[in-house]
Parts: C-alpha cells; structure tokens; sequence
C-alpha cells in the first residue's frame, strides 16, 4: 500500500492541471524536517487534537501499512505533542510518517527512526493526557485542507497532498 516516493519539484511540474483544479496541493514550507526518512509517502489518516496526545499514541500503536499520520494540532507552540516513544513505534509498526502541526520533543531519537516526521518545532514539556480529540476529520493545516484517504508525498522540497496517489 506505501507509496512510491516521487520528487515533489518534478510532480508539480508534471502535473499543472491538477495544480489548477486543487487536486494537488503544496503545503506552505513551515515544517522541519525530523526522522532518518527525508523522503516519504503514503495515504493520509487525519487527527485533530489541542496539546494532548492520547489519541496520536493511539494511532501510533496500530499498524501503519505504509500510511502518513496527519495531526492537527491547532499550530500550538506551548508542548509537545509528539515524542520519541511513540515515533519509535510507528517506526516498527511501519508507519511512512507523521506530519504535526505542532511540536514534537526527544528530537535525538526521533532523528534516529527510519521514518519521516515533519513538525512545526520542538518543544521540551509534555502533553495533555485527556484523550481528547477528533479521528478522520478533515483539517487545514498550513495553508491547506487535508481529508482522511488523501495522499502525502514529503522530500527536502516540501509536502504535497492529492486526492488521490500519483504515479511518475
């Protein structure tokens, strides 16, 4: 099921109709880049929190088959949302990546994981535990709406997401 990666420059020069209608989205060039994976793709599960991390820890513990973890997590700057325990096991559950919209902390062994994680920043203090939060809900993040079953391609150049996987 894991996507192919392709050169994000070379999908957007290949595929300008789709730029035009909005089926191809570029994310605007907020992120850092983390994880030993700088090149990454795979279909989108979106979930949406505020300074807590229940439901990512969740996701993350379920098998990824090659999908990207999308987590909207309201551009907060106050904690991490993300840390290296549970990259640690999208790693081995073979997630593609995660993309925050947020912070992330233990960025050392993060760098460490063979997977590709974009976040906002990092940040030293803990999430929330609450478990609050909503799973496969569309979000806008950075510029952009992003749909659960969307697909992700991440390099050096940037993040795109289409409506559906693409092909050289």
């Amino acid at each position: 099921m894991a996507a192919l990666p392709l050169a994000t420059a070379e999908v957007c020069d290949a595929n300008p109709h789709l730029i035009m209608n909005g089926e191809l989205r570029a994310l605007q060039p907020i992120f850092q880049i983390y994880g030993r994976r700088q090149v990454f793709a795979g279909p989108i599960v979106t979930l949406k929190v505020y300074e807590d991390n229940v439901l990512v820890r969740e996701f993350l513990e379920e098998k990824g088959h090659g999908r990207v973890l999308v987590v909207d997590g309201g551009g907060s700057m106050r904690c991490a949302i993300l840390g290296g325990n549970p990259v640690q096991q999208a790693q081995n559950n073979g997630w593609a990546g995660i993309l925050v919209n947020g912070c992330i902390r233990d960025v050392d062994e993060i760098n460490g994981c063979d997977i590709g994680v974009r976040a906002l920043s990092s940040h030293p203090m803990k999430a929330n535990k609450k478990g609050m939060g909503e799973k496969h809900v569309p979000v806008n993040i950075a510029g952009t709406r992003i749909c659960d079953g969307e697909w992700l391609y991440a390099d050096p150049d940037g993040i795109l997401v289409s409506r559906t996987e693409l092909t050289v």
